[in-house]
């Protein structure tokens, strides 16, 4: 039985993840557009946050489409496979649940953020 229910999510997975690529790529917002200067220093901030995500998880793909929204080049780490990634988010955040937002203050203290709704609240406060 457990096979059963392994091989039907599998293949809704399968079917479904096309759809919701499609989805963002339709939906996905034109991003802000800022003085060069300013975009500069926002670029050397996202340096300091990387996302950790699946591509067709939805709650991913709602940060994503917020960070397109502010124009914001935040690195994305793919967590799905298992990998030296995966592992990374396990050690530093604790469980590899996505979306991951790891941000690094200047003294080299590093938080990570897991709900998308406090993500995209964080990113709206620090770059809107």
């Amino acid at each position: 039985m457990k096979f059963f229910f392994r091989l039907f999510f599998k293949t809704l997975r399968v079917v479904i993840a096309p759809l919701i690529l499609l989805w963002e790529f339709v939906t996905t917002p034109k991003g802000l557009q800022r003085a060069p200067e300013l975009q500069s220093r926002i670029d050397a901030e996202c340096r300091d946050l990387a996302l950790y995500q699946f591509k067709t998880c939805p709650f991913c793909v709602k940060v994503r489409r917020e960070m397109r929204r502010l124009s914001l080049n935040i690195p994305l780490l793919d967590a799905q496979p298992d990998g030296p990634i995966r592992a990374d988010l396990l050690r530093g955040g604790g469980k590899a649940v996505v979306p991951c937002l790891k941000i690094t203050d200047a003294q080299g203290k590093t938080e990570w953020m897991y709900e998308s709704a406090q993500i995209i609240q964080y990113l709206n406060t620090r770059f809107a």
